[in-house]
């Protein structure tokens, strides 16, 4: 039976530890050659991207041991084998809605809405840390609230600015929102003709190029600098980032604007007062 990973980071790390003796070995050789490309091309060329290398080249070597020594990896492929031919487009279907799912739905749909606004705006603020420039927030909220009500005509999620591939796309090149469109229309291209090709792209060239990502976008300089402010911002900091890892963006948000509050509240006590 395939083995569920849970999304709770002590639960996840449980089952990692309880599972170590399964490693594949050419799969941790592929993440490991992948992180390895991924540092070190930047110092041969900047023009093409480490990550786009790393990924052709581990591809063609999980096909190679597929082919010729018999060794298979996970793939896109093997994962979702559904993929594997490539899809059309489905057709738009219209929800049917009565006030019964309205009254159901209201109130989660305000709380996905708000925490795609939030995750994105905070996107876009790594974004502008990362390239020096300044983004327009109602631009943002206002391109993510027309795509959110138009994908579920189509089967699709809500979806948020993201992090990590928008790290990745300044990480190569990327400088202005035309990027993130070529990127759409290239993502595209491949889902409708080339996706038998992409299906051999081994999953641990992926994790690989995920842990590039992670690492450009930690900036743990900028943390460890951030650790000589005042106390009070330091606690918010760490209390933050503790909730982020271990539970999740929504509950370190509520909780680190919260604290924050409550220290500004106490800090403007302590440096005020009232004279008669």
């Amino acid at each position: 039976s395939e083995l569920v990973v849970p999304s709770e980071f002590i639960e996840k790390w449980m089952v990692y530890f309880e599972n170590f003796s399964t490693i594949n070995p050419w799969a941790t050789i592929i993440a490991v050659t992948t992180v390895f490309i991924g540092f070190s091309w930047q110092k041969v060329t900047k023009v093409i991207p480490g990550s786009l290398v790393a990924l052709i080249l581990c591809t063609v070597f999980a096909i190679v041991l597929k082919n010729y020594f018999g060794i298979e990896v996970a793939t896109i492929g093997s994962k979702y084998p559904e993929l594997s031919g490539g899809s059309p487009i489905p057709a738009p279907i219209t929800p049917e809605l009565n006030m019964k799912s309205i009254r159901l739905l209201i109130s989660p749909a305000f709380t996905i809405a708000m925490l795609c606004a939030i995750e994105s705006l905070l996107s876009a603020m790594v974004a502008d840390g990362a390239i020096g420039k300044k983004h327009n927030s109602n631009t943002e909220l206002i391109a993510q609230g027309i795509a959110n009500i138009t994908v579920p005509f189509f089967g699709g999620i809500p979806a948020t600015g993201a992090i990590a591939r928008t790290m990745a796309n300044i990480n190569n090149g990327g400088r202005t929102p035309v990027a993130g469109i070529v990127h759409a229309i290239f993502l595209l291209l491949i889902y409708l003709f080339l996706m038998p090709l992409a299906a051999h792209i081994p999953f641990a060239a992926l994790a690989g190029i995920l842990v590039i990502v992670s690492y450009n976008m930690s900036e743990w300089r900028s943390f460890k600098s951030i650790l000589k402010a005042p106390k009070s911002d330091v606690i918010v900091l760490i209390l933050t980032f503790f909730l982020t890892v271990v539970f999740d963006l929504t509950i370190a948000i509520e909780i680190g604007l919260l604290l924050a509050a409550i220290l500004f509240i106490k800090r403007v006590m302590d440096t005020s007062g009232i004279k008669v």
